[in-house]
């Protein structure tokens, strides 16, 4: 098996992932995923489509992570090796989609508008 690469995006993060046959090694910008992600239910998040379908010592995954804050990265990543698994084996796309790993979560943040404190917060309206 050939390297299988996909991407996927949430908030601002963006993940680039590449998937090799393997012992289920997880490396996300050179450092191991507990490093990268100490947080338990992080590590969590990036592992549940593997674990879904049952393939986590099957799989090497590189990962190339960019932008946003630590939840958005973890769940941009889960969506790229989701997508990755399907390209491998189109038949796992039923169980992947049933479980909404394939779905893009396209909510980003609001700007800010001219003349508001925030997105859509108002000053204190004062009557005197």
């Amino acid at each position: 098996m050939e390297q299988i690469h996909a991407i996927g995006r949430r908030k601002s993060s963006i993940a680039r992932v590449y998937l090799t046959e393997g012992s289920g090694k997880i490396t996300i910008n050179k450092r191991e995923l507990d490093v990268y992600f100490p947080s338990g239910i992080l590590q969590y998040v990036v592992k549940q489509p593997l674990q879904a379908l049952g393939v986590e010592e099957k799989y090497d995954i590189k990962a190339n992570l960019d932008g946003g804050g630590f939840t958005g990265q973890s769940q941009a990543l889960r969506l790229a090796i989701a997508r990755a698994l399907v390209k491998i084996n189109a038949e796992d796309k039923k169980a992947l989609k049933d479980k909404g790993f394939l779905t893009r979560d396209a909510r980003k943040v609001e700007r800010k508008k001219p003349g508001r404190p925030k997105a859509r917060r108002r000053f204190q309206f004062s009557k005197r």
